[in-house]
């Protein structure tokens, strides 16, 4: 079982990332969150992986955080959430806040989320609420403000997880409605510019919901 790679970037989308290992090229499926924390192609990245094996597919998923790989297995431990799920939960809002959300048994929240519902907000929030102590977690504040001039990326994004194109593209225009400001948040020459891709898609994950 794989838990852990080190090795160059080959290729790079929102959703995943092919990674050199030794002469080996490994595909991992990846969030948004761990998309914007790693580097660009031909970079070094070091990701802790989760092997999913199924009777007909092997399939890996990275993370550069170990707490986000932590909380994407205990995501797999509630009835209705695959893999494939998992992932786009925590696309659509990042780790600490996943956590801050149970733990307050914040429904809206959970909600707000592509493919999580009423009864499975409900589901998370029981069988999760009393698990994630050892987890740094945030009370979910409002949705946060788009940064970025990455739209194209972020419509790509969210076709790749099942949504129409004409839908993606509303869903990027409402975002910038309710208050885009691609410069909020950053210090010329601070480095903190890849984080935008991140922020841009949420505010328009939450648009399109």
């Amino acid at each position: 079982m794989i838990a852990h790679l080190r090795g160059q970037i080959l290729t790079k989308t929102p959703n995943s990332v092919v990674v050199e290992c030794g002469g080996v090229g490994y595909e991992l499926a990846i969030s948004v969150a761990t998309y914007s924390e790693i580097g660009g192609e031909g970079k070094e990245v070091r990701l802790h992986v989760h092997t999913h094996v199924r009777e007909d597919a092997l399939a890996l998923y990275g993370f550069a955080e170990l707490q986000e790989k932590r909380l994407f297995e205990k995501l797999l431990t509630i009835s209705g959430i695959g893999p494939k799920l998992a992932i786009t939960v925590l696309s659509g809002i990042s780790a600490e806040r996943l956590v801050g959300a149970i733990r307050a048994g914040d429904h809206a929240t959970l909600t707000r989320i592509p493919g999580i519902g009423k009864k499975t907000a409900e589901r998370v929030v029981l069988e999760l609420k009393d698990k994630l102590d050892d987890m740094a977690g945030v009370v979910p504040d409002d949705a946060p403000r788009s940064l970025g001039r990455l739209e194209d990326d972020v419509v790509s994004a969210l076709v790749n997880l099942g949504y129409a194109r004409s839908l993606a593209m509303k869903a990027v225009e409402a975002a910038h409605k309710v208050g885009v400001d691609y410069e909020i948040g950053f210090e010329a020459g601070s480095g903190k510019g890849s984080n935008e891709f991140e922020i841009l898609f949420r505010a328009a994950m939450a648009a399109v919901r």
